[in-house]
């Protein structure tokens, strides 16, 4: 039992323990330096404060075995858990390994320094900047990062000194004020012409030396979305078709730069709900890539009755003191009558055609069909007034036509013309009275 109690002890020291000795994420941490000034590099290893007497912090130069001084004097050197550069130079570039031990466990991590010059007439590297970011129309901090360990002998934080692309003077705008307490600069009204590099410096004194220690921030400012009057994306007072027993979603969107407006649906003066059980609003919000507030409301209709035509759906929003409303109107589908006039306009055309074509071909016939049909009701004249439709003269007892003139006359004639084509002839020696003047054959020729 005494061994088991051991064991349980044991692993509660254990867990207790790593929680104490966990590392941040990065697996080489990277740390940067101006060439020719101080800096001071942490373990990235974190640790409870209350067990410092519990644990020891070393640093080494990556692949030595022998721990880096403790002499104050030696430019470098650890102090406090820390490894200081001062100042640092480009030879100092490279890998550094900082051990935790305690009784019982040991932890190693490495970081990887950069000593790094300024660009040529600059007084900053554009690769080795902190950047930082406003919104416009705020009040915005530029903070000068890092400089907490570095007091002088009293204990007190050096001036810092400020310049915006590598020039100073730009704290004389009024809306910019240096922070009391703090390394950092005020900015009332921030606006997008606060964009740039900004660079602090200070100088700190160790061991009666003076060494400049400078960091440059790249601003960026952000333009705040303008508050615009909110209006309605949908509905605009329209119209939509849904057919009897439909499902319809009903949406009202509201764009605007403001959050917390809420739209709300009502039908006959009561809210959609009242109006009928079974309609259920949902409201919504989310904000568009251009950073304007987009509200919403919906509900949905699962079976479109009789009763939904009647009426118009409101959709309301408050905006200060003043209500906006837009509706929706649901209206049975229009029949589709293109069919209909397609197929009659074909049939028509098609009619037409037909009708010319036998025209065409059965022109004679239909013209004798309608005067055979037509006859009792024209009486015995034709509508010219003509009691026959032609003379028919011929020569009569010609010997050399064999009497050819006789037979065509009286008998082939009247065979075709009226017997076949309906024609009225009168032809001569036929249907000639007796008494009536008698045509001589001299005067056929």
């Amino acid at each position: 039992q005494q061994k088991m109690t051991s064991t349980l002890l044991l692993i509660s020291c254990l867990v207790l323990l790593i929680p104490l000795f966990s590392a941040e994420e990065c697996l080489i941490c990277d740390y940067f330096v101006l060439v020719g000034e101080p800096t001071a590099v942490s373990c990235p290893i974190v640790t409870f404060p209350g067990l410092h007497s519990n644990y020891s912090l070393t640093w080494y130069k990556n692949g030595s075995a022998t721990p880096v001084t403790t002499e104050r004097r030696a430019r470098i050197h650890q102090r406090e858990g820390l490894l200081w550069f001062i100042p640092a130079t480009l030879d100092d570039s490279g890998l550094y390994e900082c051990d935790v031990r305690s009784r019982n466990h040991s932890n190693k991590k490495t970081i990887n320094l950069t000593v790094f010059k300024n660009d040529k007439s600059l007084c900053f590297n554009g690769k080795m900047k902190f950047e930082q970011k406003l919104m416009s129309t705020k009040t915005g901090k530029i903070i000068c990062p890092d400089l907490e360990l570095f007091k002088d002998e009293d204990n007190n934080q050096p001036e810092v000194h400020w310049y915006k692309e590598c020039k100073p003077g730009f704290l004389e705008d009024k809306r910019l004020l240096l922070a009391e307490g703090e390394n950092a600069v005020l900015i009332n009204n921030v606006t997008v012409q606060d964009r740039g590099n900004y660079t602090c410096r200070m100088v700190y004194t160790y061991m009666g030396r003076q060494y400049n220690i400078s960091r440059t921030i790249s601003l960026e400012v952000k333009e705040r979305p303008l508050q615009v009057r909110p209006e309605f994306i949908y509905p605009k007072n329209n119209t939509i078709q849904a057919e009897l027993g439909s499902h319809v979603v009903m949406e009202c969107n509201v764009s605007s730069g403001i959050n917390g407006l809420i739209p709300f649906w009502q039908v006959n003066d009561k809210d959609v709900d009242s109006f009928d059980s079974t309609y259920r609003e949902q409201f919504y919000e989310e904000v568009t890539s251009h950073g304007l507030a987009v509200s919403g409301t919906k509900f949905n209709i699962s079976q479109v009755k009789q009763k939904d035509y009647a009426h118009k759906f409101f959709c309301h929003f408050i905006y200060g003191s003043q209500e906006f409303t837009a509706y929706i109107k649901l209206e049975p589908p229009a029949q589709n009558i293109q069919g209909y006039l397609i197929g009659g306009g074909v049939s028509l055309i098609f009619l037409v055609f037909f009708t010319l074509s036998i025209y065409k071909i059965f022109k004679v016939d239909i013209v004798l069909w309608y005067r055979d049909s037509c006859h009792p009701f024209l009486g015995k004249k034709v509508s010219d007034e003509k009691i026959y439709d032609a003379y028919v003269l011929y020569p009569k007892n010609r010997e050399s036509c064999l009497y050819s003139s006789d037979i065509f006359a009286l008998k082939i004639l009247p065979e075709v013309l009226e017997r076949q084509c309906g024609y009225n002839l009168f032809i001569f020696g036929r249907d000639d009275l007796p008494g009536e003047g008698k045509l001589s054959e001299d005067k056929l020729h």
